[in-house]
């Protein structure tokens, strides 16, 4: 049976297939996990279908007829600068209950154009009183970030550095074959990738990699993956996502690794929240959307919440601020459960005996 780090992203379908030549490259005598047979052939499907065709018969997303939105939020939201502050203190001031922990690691996963780049620099936006570009970000089909980068999150001018670091790497499929490969993912997420790794699919991440980490410590490893998936896209994505989404779910979990789910441009596919984002938990339409959204990923809605990144914007908004620092709040409340499951465990206080 081949050896799973071969297995790759293609681009047609998000799911992961055979590499070839890797077998040389990694031994197979020390496979990084093992799939039945019958799970990777179901895994190694592949489009025949040319781009140019691609792109004739990719789907748009068109507005839904208008629904009467809900009387009452399906969450509870407070929209003031009051809120606004309470949480970017409650952010700027987190640090990990593990006294070995100084940061949380947040490593965003999700399909090329999916927001993750435009989200961390949505959320260090928040933090300077400005809109911000912090991470470099590209067009919905081809992916810009090609590297594992670690932006850390600083608090607003004069204040410490947050305790997050959000970590973007290349997007999950794109016109071309982006490296990504399994193995890697999970490599960055045990720690070993070094910081600024450029994914290439006959290149994995191995002992013999420039800067790879043999022993990580916890400040090296991943506390929390964010699942990042566009709404406006949901209906539309390659039915073969799913499969890739749940085989990386089970890995990351396999690590005792929580994880979330950000929906990114609610604002495309609700004419009221694009308006006024205040009436997303009132929005049948993105009530609807979270749903499927959950349905892809193979997750409950308790762990996704809905984003609207800065894009097009120069100014800030508050509301849309108190929207995207509940979401940072979300994610941290789950690294942190990292931190508290693998606190070192501590027979009791030492004793002096005097000698």
């Amino acid at each position: 049976m081949p050896n799973l780090t071969e297995a790759k992203i293609r681009p047609a379908s998000f799911s992961f297939a055979w590499a070839k030549g890797v077998e040389d490259q990694v031994p197979a005598a020390k496979p990084a996990f093992a799939i039945a047979e019958d799970v990777i052939s179901r895994l190694t499907l592949c489009s025949n279908v040319s781009s140019t065709e691609k792109e004739k018969n990719t789907p748009t997303y068109t507005f839904p007829a208008p629904q009467p939105k809900l009387e009452s939020q399906w969450r509870e939201m407070e929209w003031t600068e009051e809120q606004k502050a309470s949480l970017m203190k409650t952010v700027s001031s987190y640090r990990p209950s593990c006294h070995e922990g100084t940061q949380a690691r947040v490593l965003l996963l999700g399909p090329v154009g999916s927001g993750k780049s435009s989200f961390i620099s949505s959320v260090q936006s928040v933090f300077n009183g400005r809109v911000t570009n912090r991470a470099m970000v590209g067009t919905s089909s081809i992916s810009f970030t090609k590297k594992l980068q670690s932006f850390n999150i600083h608090g607003q001018k004069g204040e410490d550095p947050t305790g997050l670091v959000l970590c973007d790497i290349v997007g999950l499929g794109g016109g071309e074959m982006t490296g990504l490969t399994l193995h890697d993912i999970l490599s960055v997420i045990k720690g070993h990738a070094p910081e600024g790794h450029k994914f290439s699919p006959d290149q994995p991440v191995r002992s013999e990699t420039v800067g790879y980490v043999k022993k990580p410590g916890l400040k090296d490893k991943i506390h929390c993956v964010a699942f990042v998936v566009d709404a406006s896209k949901i209906l539309t994505y390659p039915k073969g996502l799913s499969t890739t989404f749940r085989l990386l779910r089970k890995h990351i979990s396999d690590l005792d690794i929580h994880q979330v789910a950000l929906l990114t441009q609610i604002d495309q596919i609700c004419p009221e929240t694009a308006k006024d984002v205040t009436r997303v938990y009132k929005s049948r339409i993105i009530r609807d959307m979270m749903n499927k959204a959950g349905d892809l990923l193979g997750m409950s809605t308790s762990y996704i919440v809905p984003v609207k990144n800065y894009s097009s914007e120069l100014d800030l908004n508050v509301n849309n601020d108190v929207l995207l620092l509940r979401a940072v709040d979300h994610i941290l409340q789950y690294a942190d459960l990292y931190f508290q499951d693998n606190a070192p465990q501590h027979t009791g206080p030492k004793i002096n005996l005097g000698v």
